[in-house]
């Protein structure tokens, strides 16, 4: 087991990992690739209650477990008339957990647009299509300043090198996470005032890095969850802005 340890703003950061582990993960990772995420068919799921199309290329919420946990965190949150940001949607099953919550509109974001196109569709068949829009987007580069959003959720690719292709996107996340090194920065310039950003991350990530990404953005980092799956924990981390970098309202 990966031992882990909170340091004093509550970021966990991990013990050594053991060669067996980190050659089980590419092992599982070299056989999810080619059997789920290389998949040539669409695929219908249940997961957190929803019925999902899982279109090829995208994140598959029952084998990856990831977004299935922080969807059930989101549904223990009240989001009444909250304005929700999904980066990184997949199937959308977080933006569908986010509304379900009460959240008042959620837009749904994804580099890869058989997601975008995925997670409307998912949107329209649980009846929640009148309060998600997908979009694809590259982080949040397709949005305007505004609005300003109360909460931002985000299941991002949190393993390091570099992605095979588009299907591979939602696992690594580039050299010193290149892909996704600006969300942090992103995320905070379209925060409201007393806003959360939620996001699950993994024991077998480059926690550390990861980490600094988060403060340089000047997030503090509070662990809200956790849960253990065969070789690593998940971590769900609330973050938080301090007033000195939040918005203004317009």
């Amino acid at each position: 087991m990966v031992e882990t340890f909170e340091d004093g703003g509550g970021f966990v950061r991990p013990g050594a990992l053991h060669w067996s582990r980190r050659l089980l993960r590419k092992t599982i990772h070299l056989l999810s690739y080619h059997l789920i995420l290389k998949r040539e068919s669409t695929r219908v799921s249940h997961a957190a209650g929803f019925r999902l199309i899982v279109r090829p290329t995208v994140f598959h919420p029952r084998y990856f477990l990831t977004s299935e946990f922080l969807a059930a965190f989101i549904g223990g949150l009240d989001l009444s008339g909250r304005r929700t940001l999904d980066v990184g949607t997949g199937t959308g099953i977080l933006a569908l957990a986010a509304a379900r919550a009460g959240a008042a509109n959620v837009i749904a974001l994804d580099i890869n647009p058989h997601a975008a196109r995925t997670a409307a569709d998912n949107a329209q068949t649980n009846g929640l299509g009148d309060r998600v829009t997908a979009l694809c987007s590259n982080l949040l580069s397709a949005l305007a300043p505004r609005p300003l959003f109360d909460v931002i959720l985000s299941n991002p690719p949190y393993f390091p090198g570099e992605p095979r292709d588009l299907a591979d996107r939602a696992w690594h996340a580039g050299l010193d996470y290149r892909h996704v090194a600006s969300l942090f920065d992103e995320a905070r310039d379209r925060l409201a005032p007393g806003g959360r950003i939620y996001l699950v991350l993994s024991s077998l990530s480059d926690l550390d890095y990861l980490g600094a990404l988060i403060g340089r953005a000047g997030f503090h980092a509070r662990l809200v969850a956790k849960r253990w799956i065969l070789i690593e924990y998940l971590f769900i981390y609330e973050l938080q802005a301090p007033r000195s970098f939040m918005i203004a309202p317009s």
